[in-house]
């Protein structure tokens, strides 16, 4: 589980750190939130259940008839049921990690989501979060805040960003049965004509031959990314597991 240490402060502060690589000095940019890394620590145990979803856009009226058309007839009902898919799988103990966008709507009324989801939140800030620097918004309600994070779910690195990251620390790990040890978790792209290119880039990566100095034979690149889209799951924030099996089944279709 998350640290309980890791309170939320929508401050963020950018360190730049150096590293050597034989000879040469490598600069590169780490973004911490302004109170503690995440603890690394088994995340599903017999009472706590970790879970994910992507722009779920509180109280986004528009998104009914245009983009999403997600077809509710008005941004009250389709709050009301992100709520109730939300509490029907949720527990008081579980985590959430909601990979940005979360409300489009004013601080208060935004408050009041935040106190009828159940669970232990975590944010990953997208473009559409402006509330969260809103001076009466809870980010009490919040873990942490951050723009990035690196997590760990049952032995598995999970790449967390509201921002598809195409080329993701870890993507090339893989354990003894040739199983992926690092996941890239995304949203932002709905799904639009730029999730289908995501897709067809997935595709074409996996369909890549390379060299490895562990093996002899070319071996396809590995790429899961997955798009944690609230639709793709009926609104219902899914382990990392369920997302997997979600995305891989989605994508098939497409891939036929």
């Amino acid at each position: 589980m998350f640290s309980e240490n890791n309170t939320c402060d929508n401050a963020i502060c950018i360190e730049r750190c150096k590293w050597f690589s034989g000879s040469s000095i490598k600069n590169k940019l780490i973004f911490l939130s302004s109170s503690s890394l995440e603890s690394k620590s088994k995340i599903e145990t017999e009472n706590t259940m970790r879970y994910y979803i992507s722009d779920l856009h509180f109280f986004h009226e528009n998104l009914n008839h245009s983009l999403d058309c997600r077809g509710f007839a008005s941004a009250h009902e389709m709050n009301e049921y992100i709520i109730e898919k939300w509490n029907k799988k949720v527990r008081e103990g579980d985590e959430v990690v909601i990979l940005g966008d979360f409300s489009a709507g004013h601080a208060e009324e935004t408050n009041e989501v935040l106190r009828r989801l159940y669970g232990r939140l975590f944010l990953i800030e997208g473009n559409h979060d402006h509330v969260i620097r809103h001076r009466k918004f809870d980010t009490s309600r919040f873990g942490w805040i951050k723009p990035y994070a690196e997590v760990h779910d049952n032995k598995r690195k999970v790449v967390l960003s509201h921002y598809p990251i195409f080329c993701y620390n870890g993507q090339y790990r893989l354990d003894d049965e040739g199983k992926p040890k690092s996941y890239m978790l995304y949203g932002h792209v709905h799904n639009s004509h730029d999730e289908l290119l995501i897709n067809e880039f997935i595709y074409r990566t996996r369909q890549t031959l390379v060299k490895s100095r562990y093996v002899d034979e070319p071996q396809p690149i590995p790429c899961h990314m997955i798009n944690c889209f609230c639709m793709f799951s009926d609104y219902t924030p899914l382990t990392l597991d369920e997302w997997i099996e979600v995305d891989e089944k989605r994508r098939q279709k497409l891939w036929e």
